[in-house]
């Protein structure tokens, strides 16, 4: 019996978020992994995930740990378990870790991409993955107001606890818009993350980037912070769910 470190890649469109949940209709990312381990044999209660992903988020990089007796090549591992996956979901790779190792207490960073781009039409090829704005957004402010958030900070205006009595301060130490082709990528990585941090910010950004709000209203809303959806100065709301991935969860070395 080892411990393996399994690196998840899936397309979240027709996954009801990453983590199991109480009725069996549900299609999530841990409930199918935990099918496919179980026609390996595999007999634990539950897989250990880094984090959970929301409805339609994706992923390049999400991690989870098993326990499994498994007597061939981590190369094996992977096709095996491919092989009873369905096509939206896939294992990158897999190795063993030592048995203390945790997925989701052990990670330092993780690191989010955001995908977004501006055309006044639907484009539903291009919507899958991405978020359509429209207004056209101002690039130049997008940069300035990203440099914000970097640092630590609270970041109660973008996002609530991930437990009842958690802390709402984050340090953020990449947080940049990047332009490619017509599209822009938004990357911020932090040593952890407020529930729907992302996309708060995402779509704060994209609000001051077509003059419906202002900069030093985002400066104000971290030097004195207010509960999202409160007297923030911010306007309420969340960037879509699918231009969001997960790209990678960073551990020590």
């Amino acid at each position: 019996m080892a411990r393996y470190k399994l690196t998840l890649s899936y397309d979240g469109s027709g996954f009801v978020g990453s983590q199991r949940q109480a009725s069996t209709k549900t299609r999530t990312v841990q409930g199918e992994l935990e099918k496919a381990l179980q026609s390996l044999g595999w007999s634990g209660r539950s897989v250990i995930m880094s984090g959970r992903t929301d409805t339609g988020v994706h992923a390049t990089g999400q991690v989870a740990s098993v326990d499994l007796d498994w007597a061939h090549a981590d190369e094996r591992l992977v096709r095996a378990l491919n092989s009873m996956l369905p096509a939206d979901l896939a294992v990158r790779s897999v190795e063993v870790v030592d048995t203390k190792f945790h997925p989701r207490f052990d990670a330092t960073a993780r690191l989010y991409r955001y995908g977004l781009f501006c055309q006044s039409l639907r484009d539903p090829m291009r919507e899958r993955f991405d978020w359509r704005v429209w207004p056209a957004i101002n690039s130049d402010v997008l940069a300035k107001v990203a440099k914000l958030f970097l640092g630590t900070h609270d970041f109660s205006a973008f996002g609530s606890p991930t437990t009842p009595k958690g802390t709402t301060v984050r340090t953020v130490t990449k947080a940049e818009w990047k332009q490619v082709n017509d599209e822009w990528h938004f990357e911020v990585q932090a040593n952890a993350f407020l529930y729907r941090m992302v996309r708060r910010l995402v779509f704060v950004q994209v609000a001051v980037a077509q003059g419906k709000v202002s900069v030093e209203a985002v400066a104000k809303s971290l030097a004195k912070p207010h509960p999202a959806g409160t007297q923030s100065g911010l306007p309420s709301g969340l960037a879509p769910a699918h231009g969001l991935t997960l790209v990678e969860v960073k551990y020590k070395q």
